[in-house]
């Protein structure tokens, strides 16, 4: 999103229009969330392919892991 764009919230009843500093905070609290959002998808990606690997030396498969766990 660009700084020239409109950003327009609604409060209950009230609308209003982004501007200023309260624009520049809510842009870089769109932006903060979205490196979060792309760093948890990244780190369920590590996760997966770490279990996955673990498993693969074990020769078991995710079945026979959560019954050896559980």
């Amino acid at each position: 999103m660009s700084n020239t764009e409109k950003i327009i919230i609604q409060d209950g009843d009230t609308v209003i229009e982004l501007t200023g500093e309260k624009k520049e905070a809510f842009l870089a609290d769109r932006k903060l969330w979205a490196d979060q959002e792309i760093a948890r998808k990244a780190e369920a990606e590590i996760k997966a392919t770490a279990k996955a690997a673990l498993l693969k030396r074990l020769g078991i498969t995710a079945d026979e892991a959560k019954l050896l766990l559980s």
